[in-house]
């Protein structure tokens, strides 16, 4: 059996990594929204956190009845009881990751949990 797991994401609106990638600790998501449409349903969560990136077009978010205008590049961290929704502008699609863990779960990163050699 191998160490890693490798799948490819074609134009399927969303998918879902966790499966695909057995993934432990972690559930990541490719989304894109066509222009104009919106995640039919505002959501929380019970425990994780949700890290959006941007990676193509514009949008917005409405996070707890605020609006928070969204555009390539950017990334947004968002607490597991604020209730979300997403949106794509009307001029333009958005492609976006979210990565799911469990809040306050991260107890070492980068150098510290890596191992050389």
């Amino acid at each position: 059996m191998a160490n890693y797991a490798k799948t490819a994401v074609g134009k399927e609106g969303r998918v879902e990594l966790h499966e695909k990638l057995g993934l432990t600790g972690a559930e990541i998501s490719v989304n894109e929204l066509p222009s104009g449409a919106g995640v039919p349903f505002v959501h929380s969560h019970k425990e994780n956190e949700e890290i959006y990136g941007i990676l193509a077009g514009k949008g917005k978010a409405v996070i707890d009845g605020e609006t928070v205008e969204l555009t390539a590049g950017d990334w947004l961290r968002i607490a597991p009881a604020a209730k979300r929704q997403f949106f794509a502008a009307e001029d333009s699609g958005i492609t976006y990751l979210c990565i799911q863990v469990k809040e306050n779960s991260l107890e070492h990163f980068t150098a510290t949990d890596a191992v050389m050699g």
